[in-house]
């Protein structure tokens, strides 16, 4: 399966993608980040955020203008969304000005719908469900360090959120192996393809990767106190860094609340890719826009 089978497609998932695929949206953006030919001259994107995002909307809006393009943000608020005019037409008359959405909103079934409506591409920029586009930052994050990424071992430590999801799916696709150590009733969906564990430590030990989440997101204001109590023997700290391989990089898709889900120790010490993984959303998206649109 080629690149070019990218052109036209959608991406809500990482399951949308083949091994292959996924391969190549790696291979490019590692080209992207020494290559600025621009790909994708006088194309459009459309960043529809109903959410607060910095990383992926700025990195989207960079991409574009990297690409030769230009982008537009929008808001729900801002458009006549927020007056009874339904997604379906919204959908239809975006169609007619972009080349591209990028949507960012809570409800999975909400972006689907958008994708049906709208005749172009259509780009998963979080849901409640799935983070396509972070996991691939962090495969070409791993990718850098190791130079390959069949055979390493991810530990992921604390709530089995979408960022791990997506990250297992990717992980699956591209030949790496991941175990999370959540605890009871912060797993994640069954069908997510890992290893399922209750002992950090035994996550940790000899791990390539390291890699955790926020505790309380975005609607779980409510939660937070039982969610940091629950969730503090899962802390991604030095004792579990000690444990991993000594070329061991960890990981977060930020924002970090160190002391929280992460020490400082952990977040800005010598073992950390977190940088780079931020940098390389910008690279993985271009790759995505030029082949999506190419």
């Amino acid at each position: 399966m080629t690149a070019h089978s990218l052109k036209g497609r959608d991406l809500l998932k990482v399951t949308d993608l083949s091994p292959a695929e996924a391969t190549d949206i790696l291979d490019l953006a590692s080209e992207l980040k020494i290559d600025r030919t621009p790909r994708l001259p006088g194309r459009s994107l459309g960043l529809i955020f109903g959410q607060p995002s910095t990383r992926t909307r700025i990195s989207f809006g960079v991409a574009a203008i990297q690409l030769g393009g230009g982008f537009v943000t929008l808001t729900p608020q801002e458009m006549q969304l927020s007056r009874g005019e339904s997604l379906h037409d919204t959908a239809h008359v975006l169609s007619r000005y972009l080349d591209a959405l990028a949507i960012r909103v809570l409800s999975h079934d909400e972006l689907e719908a958008w994708a049906e409506a709208a005749d172009i591409p259509v780009i998963n920029a979080l849901t409640s469900v799935e983070h396509p586009c972070q996991a691939l930052a962090d495969a070409l994050t791993i990718k850098e360090r190791f130079g390959q990424l069949d055979g390493l071992r991810i530990a992921w430590v604390g709530d089995g959120t979408n960022v791990l999801v997506s990250l297992a799916q990717l992980a699956a696709l591209t030949g790496m192996e991941v175990v999370a150590a959540c605890p009871e009733g912060y797993d994640p969906p069954e069908d997510t393809p890992l290893t399922l564990i209750r002992d950090p430590r035994e996550a940790a030990a000899g791990a390539d990767v390291l890699v955790t989440d926020i505790w309380v997101s975005l609607g779980q204001e409510e939660e937070r106190d039982r969610r940091l109590r629950d969730l503090e023997p899962f802390r991604l700290d030095e004792s579990l860094v000690a444990l991993a391989s000594p070329e061991a990089i960890v990981l977060h898709c930020l924002p970090a609340h160190p002391g929280e889900e992460i020490t400082p120790g952990a977040l800005y010490g010598d073992h950390s890719a977190v940088w780079d993984e931020a940098e390389n959303r910008l690279h993985v998206q271009k790759a995505l826009l030029a082949l999506l649109l190419g």
